[in-house]
């Protein structure tokens, strides 16, 4: 059988359903898998990745030997190429889902590819509209939303993309902290002139290092994306180590935090008063040893080793760390959740303190002898009900699951 480019499949349906049947000389599958030369590329920016691409399987050239670089995507070409671009090629021309693709993808997303897609063969479909087969497991990942769209043949504009990489990026990686993201768009003149909502979306985009404006300061609001821009874009979404980095500022609170699954992102901190608690909060996690994680803005700390596996490998669901010592910067919050376990308090108690003398300073006396008296009650198993109390400028709430003898005291500073 015989691969068609997304753009030549479109012309010759149209063409189809206008005067009759066509036929058309289109560029074998198996091309795919050997060395490119097209005859418009030779001096073009983005010649590498499209020659990559191509040996991929993800997009072909025309039969007069061009590529055709700086033609315009249609929507349904660019779905067409998201999907075929975590995918690879098998030796007998078939095509298979990336196993890094499958690993990254939630339970339910997996499960989606396993029941409803189990036949899928990554092929346009040959009755009826060719890019339906593309949209329909696109808009089933939650990559798209189907109903956004009125004319799928329409040009793809860069905030049009920005918005599938986005929905893409938030089922298979993890997205970046909202206020990092927003402080490096802002730097691009015509984000105004998009709406707050597409803004976010290519403020994700922008801070991932995925797409990246040009060179007069715009980032290009409105303006059409070529097909070599869209195979540098997908090569860049599925391959991280081709992204352009985007460093944080200590100026402007803003540090390397680690993801899970050994990622790192950029977080921003309110204040300075949280970026020191980030400080101690990795100090107490070392005084365990090696039973703790820090994922994000929030340590974790193990019982031993063994639950430590548990844990971070997702073995069992019922596994879990037995304290946490958290922050949360959207928020300006602080936290510490306590599972009070045979032992928890002695194991964990001396990394709490840790946290609670820089957190508090002069208050931090209070704040320990109140934390001891709420944790030896609800480890006595003597019901406690939630309450609120002030620690000098701080307004400390105490949620306790007496079921669970798991208590959260979680801290902001008084707005009074």
């Amino acid at each position: 059988m015989r691969r068609w480019t997304a753009i030549g499949t479109l012309s010759a349906m149209l063409l189809a359903s206008s005067v009759g049947p066509v036929f058309t000389s289109f560029i074998p599958s198996a091309h795919a898998a050997q060395a490119v030369a097209f005859n418009d590329i030779s001096k073009h920016w983005g010649k590498a990745t499209i020659e990559s691409m191509v040996t991929k399987g993800i997009l072909d050239g025309f039969p007069d030997g061009s590529f055709r670089p700086n033609d315009p995507v249609k929507i349904d070409q660019f779905v067409k190429m998201l999907i075929l671009s975590n995918s690879e090629q098998l030796p007998n021309g078939n095509r298979s889902w990336k196993s890094a693709f499958l690993s990254s993808l939630s339970e339910d997303n997996r499960t989606v590819l396993s029941q409803d897609y189990r036949y899928y063969d990554f092929k346009p479909s040959m009755t009826g509209y060719w890019a339906k087969p593309y949209i329909d497991v696109a808009s089933d990942l939650h990559f798209l939303n189907r109903s956004r769209y009125s004319d799928f043949q329409a040009n793809m504009t860069r905030e049009n993309v920005a918005e599938v990489l986005y929905y893409t990026l938030q089922e298979t990686e993890y997205l970046e902290d909202e206020a990092f993201s927003r402080s490096v768009a802002q730097a691009y003149g015509d984000l105004t002139s998009a709406s707050d909502r597409m803004q976010r979306f290519i403020s994700e985009v922008l801070v991932k290092g995925i797409m990246q404006g040009y060179p007069d300061g715009r980032f290009g609001v409105g303006e059409i994306v070529t097909r070599a821009e869209a195979l540098v874009i997908l090569n860049r979404l599925t391959d991280p180590s081709a992204r352009i980095p985007v460093a944080p500022s200590a100026d402007k609170l803003q540090r390397l935090v680690p993801t899970t699954g050994g990622g790192q992102k950029v977080i921003v901190f309110p204040d300075k008063r949280m970026w020191d608690a980030y400080d101690s909060l990795l100090q107490a996690g070392k005084l365990r040893g090696t039973n703790y994680d820090v994922v994000n803005t929030t340590l974790r700390l193990f019982k031993d080793l063994a639950e430590k596996n548990a844990v971070q490998s997702s073995s069992s669901a019922s596994a879990v760390e037995e304290a946490d010592i958290w922050l949360d910067p959207a928020y300006n919050t602080y936290g510490i959740t306590v599972r009070l376990r045979e032992g928890t308090l002695a194991r964990n108690n001396e990394a709490i303190t840790l946290f609670a003398n820089q957190l508090f300073g002069y208050n931090a006396f209070a704040f320990n002898k109140w934390f001891a008296a709420v944790c030896a009650e609800v480890e006595a198993g003597r019901p406690l009900a939630s309450k609120q109390i002030t620690i000098g400028t701080d307004n400390v709430s105490v949620l306790v699951d007496n079921t669970a003898k798991t208590v959260v005291f979680s801290v902001a500073a008084s707005k009074g």
